[in-house]
């Protein structure tokens, strides 16, 4: 499953505040070590053009030092990823995944995962790239703070610092503009990520180009729309955000006010990282009338309060003027997020006077969009100098 949203802090989020010890690295596993055929392969069973492909890689899954959503020290994991070219100076790529439910459908666990792929893609056109799991995915702790803005950013940031650690440990430089990517969750964070370099969240790496795929930025009609059954795996979808925003921001006092009988039981205990997408999607019903009380979806539909406060911050990602370029990617034929988010996004930023371009890639579903737009991203960082 890849899937919705995601950013940067609660409300026009600040630049987060760097702690000690964050961005640190706690361990180093090697996971993968191709040579540029090998790449090759691996990217055209992932059903993504090949063709860039110039280097082997090598990659690490890291565990290192950030914050939680409350802001207490913890550990989170990434994938790094760096190009056998023999380059002491590399660009560095930001890549923030989609929607995953399952902490080992990641890109540092799950060889075959698409945003394994891509990370492999971006490093063997010879850049350095950091693929951050997010808070509680992959072998970090606890559950994933879905859709949590500071979260995201603090988690993204330090996953940066600890990448260029790492590059240290090699006698590598990592390049202060970061080119930064990411897939339908990772459209959103893309830009708040970006956001926070450009506002100075580090004091090394700066922002150098942004490149969001498939992302809901207007996340407060995606979730009226799953309210209505309007998206695929609706109920899915809403119910993760539902689950996560009550662990976050407390959506309802007890399961039964959001979710029917019999599933009020059990469907919080699905998404507590350690269940398949295919599990949880066999153990509850397709369509969100069905599985949420209709009070419940009213609520989602016609958010109040602190609900549509938090909901703001997720509906203004691209409501700010970057400094670089944004390129946004999107399929009109995307049935999970709708191309108007693309369209909404671009609305934002031109208001804004930032200079934007929107590409359609093409009658395609969510998947196989971000499969389209990948070596489109890289045409696009091939043309920025380091």
């Amino acid at each position: 499953m890849s899937g919705t949203w995601s950013a940067a802090s609660h409300s026009s989020p600040a630049a987060p505040e760097r702690s000690p010890g964050t961005g640190s690295v706690v361990s180093a596993a090697l996971v993968a070590d191709l040579d540029a055929k090998e790449v090759a392969a691996r990217l055209e069973k992932a059903g993504i053009e090949a063709a860039q492909v110039r280097y082997g890689v090598r990659a690490h899954r890291i565990v290192y030092r950030t914050r939680d959503a409350d802001g207490r020290p913890t550990t989170a994991s990434q994938l790094v990823v760096m190009p056998k070219n023999g380059e002491r100076d590399l660009q560095a790529v930001s890549w923030l995944h989609g929607t995953t439910v399952y902490r080992g459908d990641v890109a540092s666990v799950n060889d075959a995962s698409t945003d394994r792929a891509a990370a492999l893609l971006f490093a063997s056109t010879g850049r350095a790239v950091s693929a951050p799991d997010y808070l509680g995915l992959g072998v970090g702790p606890g559950t994933h703070p879905y859709g949590d803005p500071r979260a995201t950013v603090t988690a993204s940031v330090d996953a940066l610092r600890a990448a260029r650690a790492f590059a240290r440990q090699d006698r590598r430089t990592l390049g202060r503009h970061v080119l930064v990517s990411g897939f339908s969750q990772g459209g959103p964070a893309t830009m708040m990520v970006g956001r926070a370099l450009q506002q100075g969240a580090d004091p090394y790496f700066r922002l150098g180009a942004l490149a969001p795929v498939a992302g809901p930025f207007n996340l407060s009609a995606f979730e009226a729309a799953a309210a209505d059954d309007k998206v695929v795996r609706s109920s899915l979808y809403l119910a993760y955000f539902a689950t996560a925003w009550n662990r976050l921001y407390g959506l309802y006092d007890t399961p039964g006010q959001a979710f029917r009988a019999p599933y009020d039981k059990t469907v919080e205990s699905l998404f507590d990282g350690d269940h398949k997408a295919s599990e949880i999607a066999a153990a509850l019903p397709t369509a969100s009338k069905d599985l949420f009380t209709p009070e419940f979806l009213d609520k989602v539909r016609h958010p109040t309060g602190k609900l549509r406060q938090r909901l703001n911050a997720l509906d203004t990602t691209c409501d700010w003027h970057p400094d670089v370029p944004v390129h946004l990617y999107h399929a009109t034929g995307d049935k999970d997020v709708a191309f108007e988010n693309a369209r909404y996004c671009r609305r934002q930023l031109t208001a804004n006077g930032a200079v934007n371009r929107l590409t359609d890639v093409g009658d395609l579903d969510h998947n196989r969009t971000v499969r389209a737009a990948l070596p489109l991203v890289v045409r696009q960082f091939d043309a920025i100098r380091q």
